[in-house]
């Protein structure tokens, strides 16, 4: 009796000792991988890299982590989910020592069978503390490849293709999406190409060395170049004819024949070559003594009460259209802000006047197509009036003050150069064929819009007018010749504020080129205003030639304009009857 109580005691120690073996052999087994790459589900975990790389956070601020798996490289159609199956990475929380952040991703990837391709959400571990902008990704993304960097460090995602030149769009910033704005592309008989937008109207025109670009509000803007020759229409009623002017310290300059109204008006223009692309900046024809470009950006001893009165902007249509978007400063502690004020206005007055020229062209139009009699009282009609709601914030208009002063301070620098402006023309730089213009320049981020602009947000295609602000974000062009920038204000028909858009180099280089002509008009406004209605006196007001001579006006100009505006029309009129006929890639 007492034989067998003891032999039962001790089967049952020996039952304890290899079930105590058991259980962690079986569990060891179960995570034990593969090595012939059988078809178990966690046969890869290679793909993922070391568990430490995992449990600190800096390492998912770089996006080289997710950019090496070989997963990145698979059409979205593959078939080999191997590399994406092995969900050990999740399912093991010692190799993530903060667990916290996966709190909810197991009940977004419970189902890991309709997710084969969920390596590309891999990381989003403890280095991304906010793993909820993941969680529903892979429900409405069965393929979440072309998704690979929508984690919160980079909100630039995969449809960019080149996301380098995207390197500055931070999470907090909506990213430019796609660079192509939606519609179709129309090969055109006898060589060309144009883009039909998806309503139908005609984007761009590409024939001959002629580009046409028809904005989103209405606008046109007309490019060719032959001989050397640059001409620029921007509208019925204006435009610029471009010549190669003359060379000197290494640099080539152009003038600019501007034709506007029956009036001319010449501008030095210097040439920029970088990256493949050719840049021209405005150059001062003058200069003002060194010391009035420094009493353009320092502080006065006490503050200028101005008001509307003195600006005389009181009853002016514009400013009463736009008087919920801008409103001048109160007083001015500085000529910058004096200055901000003015640019703005001018930009504002500007774009109500090509409005207004916009809309009498339209009913023109509409007069001749229906058989009327040409609208001979439409020639000044206004647009309608404003619901702005949106405002330029201090903010914003701080920044553009900002511009001012280091404008005005790099201007005082090369006036002084050049002893005043009658100098001998400063030696070249090295490289000066290949140095960055000044839209490119690493020190300007603030741009002001100067006329009606296209552009691209997420994909679709949105317009900016003068008066817009934007900011630059990156500094190097992309394979379309655009960088991104954000937008600091905008009217309410506008792009909207916060987006990010790309925009091409071009355009940033007339903003600002618009910029300096408007800070060299401002200058000479205050030239004549100091020492009257509280403003205080300046220095030395004397103006002295710029190094390079202004030259004469090209009397032609208006002539040349007029026959590219008709080419233009005959080009576009074409193009729409091929659109409209069903043409297209």
């Amino acid at each position: 009796m007492n034989c067998s109580s003891r032999s039962e005691k001790m089967i049952q120690k020996w039952l304890v000792v290899l079930v105590s073996l058991g259980l962690p052999a079986l569990a060891w087994s179960q995570h034990k991988p593969s090595g012939g790459g059988g078809s178990a589900p966690h046969s890869a975990p290679a793909q993922h890299g070391s568990a430490p790389s995992h449990s600190s956070g800096p390492s998912h601020n770089a996006p080289q982590s997710h950019s090496s798996s070989p997963s990145r490289s698979a059409p979205s159609g593959r078939t080999n989910t191997a590399s994406h199956a092995n969900t050990a990475s999740h399912a093991n929380p010692a190799s993530h020592t903060n667990t916290a952040s996966h709190g909810n991703t197991s009940a977004g990837h419970t189902n890991t069978a309709s997710h084969a391709n969920t390596a590309s959400h891999g990381n989003t571990n403890a280095g991304h503390t906010n793993t909820a902008s993941h969680g529903n990704t892979n429900a409405g993304h069965t393929n979440t490849a072309s998704h690979g960097n929508t984690n919160a460090g980079h909100t630039n995602t995969a449809s960019h293709g080149n996301t380098a030149s995207h390197g500055n769009t931070a999470a907090s910033r909506t990213t430019a999406g796609s660079h192509t704005p939606p519609g179709r592309s129309v090969s055109l008989k006898g060589g060309g190409s144009a883009s039909v937008r998806p309503n139908g109207s005609v984007r761009s025109i590409d024939r001959g060395g002629m580009h046409i670009q028809n904005g989103v509000h209405g606008g046109r803007t007309v490019v060719s170049e032959h001989n050397g020759v640059r001409v620029v229409n921007t509208g019925h009623h204006g435009g610029y004819v471009q010549h190669s002017y003359m060379s000197r310290g290494g640099h080539s300059y152009y003038s600019r024949t501007f034709y506007e109204h029956g009036h001319y008006s010449v501008g030095i223009y210097r040439g920029y070559y970088w990256g493949g692309h050719s840049y021209y900046g405005y150059y001062p024809g003058y200069w003002y003594h060194p010391g009035f470009y420094a009493w353009g950006y320092h502080p006065w001893g006490a503050p200028v009460y101005w008001g509307i009165g003195a600006w005389g902007w009181g009853g002016a249509p514009w400013y009463g259209y736009y008087g919920g978007y801008f409103a001048p400063y109160p007083v001015y502690s500085s000529p910058a802000f004096w200055l901000t004020d003015y640019l703005l206005a001018s930009s504002l007055q500007a774009a109500y006047a090509a409005r207004a020229e916009e809309n009498a062209d339209a009913m023109a139009a509409d007069a001749q197509a229906s058989g009327g009699g040409g609208g001979a009282d439409g020639g000044d009609q206004a647009p309608a009036a404003s619901s702005n709601t949106v405002t330029l914030t201090p903010e914003v208009k701080q920044a553009i003050a900002e511009e001012v002063k280091a404008q005005l301070a790099a201007q005082e620098q090369q006036a002084s150069s050049q002893g005043g402006g009658g100098g001998a023309a400063a030696p070249a730089p090295a490289n000066a064929s290949a140095q960055v213009p000044p839209a490119l320049d690493p020190a300007q981020r603030t741009f002001v819009v100067d006329s009606d602009v296209s552009v691209v947000a997420n994909g679709q295609e949105c317009g900016l007018t003068a008066g817009d602000v934007i900011t630059r974000l990156s500094d190097t062009p992309d394979g379309d010749n655009t960088v991104s920038a954000s937008v600091a204000a905008s009217k309410k028909s506008d792009c909207a504020a916060g987006q990010t858009v790309a925009v091409k180099v071009d355009d940033l280089q007339e903003m600002y080129n618009h910029f300096q002509e408007q800070l060299t008009t401002g200058m000479g406004e205050l030239a004549k205003k100091q020492g009257t209605g509280g403003i205080p006196k300046a220095p030395d007001t004397a103006t002295t030639a710029s190094d390079v001579p202004t030259p004469k006006p090209d009397d032609t100009a208006a002539k040349t304009l007029q026959d590219q505006q008709q080419q233009a029309d005959q080009t576009e009129s074409q193009v729409k009857q091929e659109a409209a006929a069903g043409g297209g890639l």
